[in-house]
């Protein structure tokens, strides 16, 4: 029998595979099957008193040993031989025990006639989640990562339970398994090790499931994802009519923020580097890195997978657009990762937004924006992916970014909430917010341990330490002074003594410097208008900087005078406009100054009553003279005023 024929062919070209006559008419087929085994099945893919083809791969005097796959072999006892056998000859046998200590016996049968069906590997797949070390398992999931090192190739592969590094190793250097790219859906099939406090899987076999597998598998990946990446179910932290149609917002891009992290997906964060833009960013840091950390089971995964830079322009300029892309694209080429998701806090929302956006656009990462910036959706929302804002729900910029943000962090996190209660009110004070709600957040901060001028000084410490750290995320510096994610008491309240004596002395400082040239007129509306050239008598490159010096400005002016005020702030090529009781809509004064001043390049924009514009330098007297007239038509609307909330 060392030549099978037809009628007991154990030969992989089987005759048999071929349907008769009464099979081709829908007959039953009562013959035997004889099972082939792919080289990858297992003994689970096995079964007693089953027929399987098996090739011989040695002889003994009391047997054959032979092989069904790659992990199936056993021994044909010669009492159960029908014929003489040579390493490397097919034949038909029966498993007939598989026992205690994992040994396989079989007999040799020689059936008249059967077909023959392929049996592919099924391994049982393991969920990533609830893994522990010495486990040999099977995952099934997504490449989201493929990374080589000067040893190992690492595969990083997520299920909708948890992202999983799996080390492979070729040789020194050599990339492992180079057919398997990132995006693929693959079986990957080790032993679970514990490498630098995070688990990672020693990588036995790696391989993409077929087409029509890989989809099945990648619906029920995607359904599953869609089903952990739900957010929380709370309520926020105050109880706010106007808030709540927010609130269904922040819930959709909660579930694609946590989506995006179960996906392997890094997130980059841009925000408004002021006390509002630092109370929207650290929360979400906080709540978004405690995901990545859970998800990863690594608590190194979020210095890798979560970026947060502040950015110094109410918009996203070309320079910051461009560093992030390449950041994410050196990311790509040398870590194997995907392109990240950008998340714009406290700005994005603007036709200034579109130019950087569109740049994103060629390399199709996607955008998510939570701002109370006066919005252009016509122009940006083509290219958002998510869009937060209080306007496009007929409110206004009273919402700040950071009481949006905080609620976010909750839906991602909610085991965070008690470390965030104070941030709304702080977030709210920063930015001079009169919204209905006020009240309450301060109330909700006095009740965890705040006073509100202890509030007051955590947004001058957030904003002196976003003037210093410029373009830098300074993470422990900003958290300590918020406090979020700090384990020192202590240490935040010196810090934040430290920081608002220093800023105040600061203002003082430039008040001073500036008091004996600010320009004064009264409107025709009743308005006062102040103005001063920052260039000519401001301190330069220090603290406070053009903005805040116009504010700390047109604070004081509106104390003295108990009237609307507007206040100009003006350099070389930009001005900072501020007002109170005075409906301003800056920008709409942009579109207007464009079409009036075409050659003098305006941009810029704000809410209702705080922004900035840049314009070109040589022409500066035109534009500011054109802002005065536009101010003098402006409305007086003395619900505008934004210093009512701190006299108080």
């Amino acid at each position: 029998m060392s030549e099978n024929t037809a009628g007991g062919s154990g030969t992989r070209g089987d005759s048999s595979l071929e349907p008769d006559a009464d099979a081709a008419e829908g007959a039953a087929d009562d013959r035997p099957t004889v099972y082939d085994l792919a080289p990858d099945c297992t003994l689970e893919d096995a079964a007693v008193d089953a027929l399987y083809h098996a090739e011989v791969n040695g002889v003994v005097d009391y047997g054959v040993f032979v092989d069904l796959s790659d992990a199936v072999s056993g021994l044909v006892h010669e009492s159960n031989l029908d014929g003489d056998y040579a390493v490397g000859d097919r034949l038909v046998v029966r498993l007939t025990e598989v026992k205690e200590n994992g040994d396989v016996a079989f007999d040799d049968v020689d059936p008249d006639d059967y077909r023959t069906e392929t049996v592919a590997h099924e391994p049982t797949v393991s969920r990533v989640r609830g893994l522990a070390p010495g486990d040999e398992v099977t995952v099934e999931g997504e490449v989201v990562q493929a990374k080589q090192t000067g040893g190992p190739t690492i595969f990083a592969v997520a299920d909708a339970s948890g992202v999983l590094s799996c080390a492979a190793f070729e040789s020194a250097g050599v990339r492992a398994y180079p057919e398997i790219e990132v995006g693929d859906v693959v079986h990957v099939s080790g032993t679970v090790e514990t490498r630098e406090n995070a688990l990672q899987l020693e990588v036995d076999s790696l391989k993409p499931l077929p087409d029509e597998r890989a989809a099945e598998a990648r619906e029920r990946y995607e359904a599953a994802l869609d089903e952990r990446a739900e957010p929380a179910d709370l309520d926020p932290l105050v109880e706010w009519e106007a808030f709540e149609p927010i609130h269904d917002d922040l819930r959709e891009l909660a579930r694609l923020l946590r989506r995006t992290v179960l996906a392997g997906r890094p997130i980059r964060v841009r925000h408004h580097a002021d006390g509002d833009g630092m109370c929207a960013a650290i929360p979400v840091q906080l709540a978004l890195e405690n995901f990545v950390e859970a998800v990863h089971g690594d608590p190194d995964a979020a210095r890798h997978l979560f970026k947060r830079l502040p950015s110094k322009a109410p918009y996203y300029e070309m320079e910051d657009v461009t560093r992030d892309l390449n950041f994410a694209l050196e990311g790509r080429a040398r870590h194997g990762q995907k392109l990240p998701f950008l998340l714009m806090l406290d700005n994005g929302s603007t036709e200034e937004d579109v130019p950087a956006y569109e740049n994103l656009a060629h390399y199709d990462i996607p955008i998510a924006a939570v701002d109370h910036h006066h919005p252009d959706p016509e122009a940006v929302e083509p290219l958002l992916d998510a869009h937060v804002n209080p306007y496009l729900h007929d409110e206004d910029y009273r919402v700040t970014t950071g009481m949006m943000c905080v609620e976010l962090a909750r839906l991602i996190d909610p085991s965070i909430s008690g470390e965030l209660e104070h941030v709304p009110a702080v977030a709210g004070l920063s930015d001079r917010s009169k919204a209905e709600a006020m009240d309450d957040y301060v109330a909700l901060a006095e009740d965890a341990g705040y006073e509100e001028s202890d509030l007051l000084d955590i947004g001058e410490a957030l904003d002196y330490a976003a003037h210093w750290l410029r373009y830098s995320e300074g993470k422990t510096l900003v958290n300590d002074a918020l406090n979020v994610g700090c384990d020192d008491e202590q240490r935040h309240e010196e810090l934040v003594e430290f920081l608002s004596d220093r800023a105040e002395r600061d203002v003082e400082r430039q008040l001073d410097a500036v008091d004996d040239h600010v320009e004064h007129e009264r409107l025709a509306s009743g308005a006062h208008l102040y103005r001063i050239d920052l260039d000519e008598y401001a301190h330069r490159f220090t603290y406070p900087a053009p903005g805040k010096t116009t504010g700390e400005l047109h604070d004081q002016k509106v104390k003295e005078t108990g009237d609307p005020v507007i206040t100009i702030g003006y350099g070389p090529d930009f001005s900072v406009l501020r007002s109170d009781g005075v409906r301003l809509d800056i920008p709409n004064m942009v579109t207007e100054l464009n079409e009036e001043l075409p050659e003098a390049g305006v941009s810029g924009g704000g809410h209702l009553v705080v922004g900035s514009i840049k314009f070109v330098k040589g022409r500066r007297s035109e534009v500011i003279e054109a802002l005065v007239a536009k101010m003098a038509d402006a409305e007086i609307d003395e619900a505008l005023s934004s210093t009512i909330a701190l006299d108080d």
